[in-house]
């Protein structure tokens, strides 16, 4: 087993920087996942640890290991690609054993580590068929086996769910994270899936143009993120974001969008200090804005006049887009709060489940960011 370190990590692409002075420990056993939009940058670090890529800067470090200059085949990593890569002529069995037979393993120890892969996966019965007659999603678990039998310090997850339907990709999910906890092995999974990234993770880094913004537990990432990107990312659908003013007095404080206002409670109001006339950026999640019939007790309720623009029915929720003003919204209520497209309804808005961002820095950290 072994810890992943990369200190300082660039690549550079000609003119591109792919991936920007990257600063990321990975512990030993640890579940991490690498999530962010097409582009940012997260397959090439993956690519770069695997030894497929060559770094511009820096180091990586597998354990206590510098693996700059070590060749894939020794950096005792296994990876599993969005693609199987299995090959057609061969058996299930073959394409499990095929690496192994490559390392001149003894074959009675390649046997053994292929009986014991299939029947963690769940393939015993598949070893005889050729990748044509398997299903897509058996195909994958054999591609999860061929990597399982290296017995690898490190696995290397790069968006292997993409190809499936959405009833396997949930389906593998959990088998993947049930994987890692029977085997206790390092694993960095790349994925553009945040749900698969808040699902399976023990630890999510967040990556946008080649920049690491922010690695943490899923739930504080949800919970407490260090900038509008990382708060937009994570969470289905998306946290709405309106352009505000802190207007008022210091003793009675309000955000202020132009349309509408909500009282900052006592609890943010001490940590606004020099706050009043700051253009900011509020923030509130879809989960806590109710219909007005069905509001959670105990909250710090603000109701906000809008228009139902459109409404989508889930079934065991009711997604609501709507307008306030000349801002757009999205609501995620109960089922039975009952709205038409048109509808004049006054929005329940909890107050006490903000975030605040400094609107002139926006990208970073920001000091008006509540929790």
């Amino acid at each position: 087993m072994a810890s992943v370190t990369y200190d300082q990590v660039t690549k550079r692409f000609g003119d591109v920087v792919a991936v920007n002075n990257l600063n990321l420990g990975i512990q030993d056993k640890e579940f991490l996942v690498l999530v962010g939009p097409s582009g940012c940058g997260k397959s090439t670090a993956l690519r770069c640890l695997a030894g497929l890529e060559e770094i511009s800067e820096g180091q990586i470090l597998i354990g206590d290991r510098v693996v700059n200059d070590v060749p894939p085949k020794d950096r005792d990593i296994a990876m599993v690609f969005q693609s199987y890569a299995l090959y057609p002529h061969m058996s299930v069995y073959d394409n499990m054993a095929f690496g192994l037979k490559l390392r001149r393993t003894p074959k009675a120890e390649i046997n053994q580590r292929v009986q014991e892969a299939a029947k963690i996966l769940g393939i015993e019965m598949l070893l005889d068929r050729k990748p044509k007659q398997l299903s897509g999603g058996q195909r994958q678990r054999v591609a999860l086996g061929r990597a399982i039998v290296r017995e690898p310090a490190v696995f290397l997850f790069d968006e292997p769910l993409s190809n499936l339907d959405a009833k396997l990709r949930v389906q593998t999910r959990a088998e993947i994270t049930k994987l890692h906890q029977r085997l206790g092995t390092t694993f960095i999974y790349v994925t553009h899936d945040q749900v698969e990234a808040m699902t399976m993770a023990d630890r999510i880094a967040v990556i946008r143009d080649g920049i690491l913004q922010q690695s943490d537990t899923p739930q504080n990432l949800y919970d407490y993120p260090a900038n509008v990107f990382v708060a937009g990312f994570i969470g289905s659908p998306s946290m709405n974001f309106f352009d505000a003013t802190i207007t008022g007095t210091a003793d009675e404080m309000y955000i202020d969008t132009g349309t509408f206002r909500i009282k900052v409670s006592d609890s943010i109001k001490a940590r606004l200090t020099d706050g009043l006339g700051r253009r900011v950026i509020f923030g509130i999640r879809p989960e806590d804005i109710f219909h007005p019939g069905y509001v959670s007790a105990g909250i710090n309720a603000v109701k906000v006049e809008s228009t139902v623009d459109v409404t989508e029915l889930m079934g065991n929720e009711i997604f609501l887009y709507l307008m306030a003003g000349d801002h757009s919204y999205i609501a995620r209520v109960d089922p039975r709060g009952h709205a038409h497209t048109g509808d004049k309804i006054e929005m329940v808005f909890n107050a006490d489940n903000i975030q605040l961002f400094d609107a002139d820095a926006e990208n970073q950290p920001s000091m008006l960011k509540l929790g």
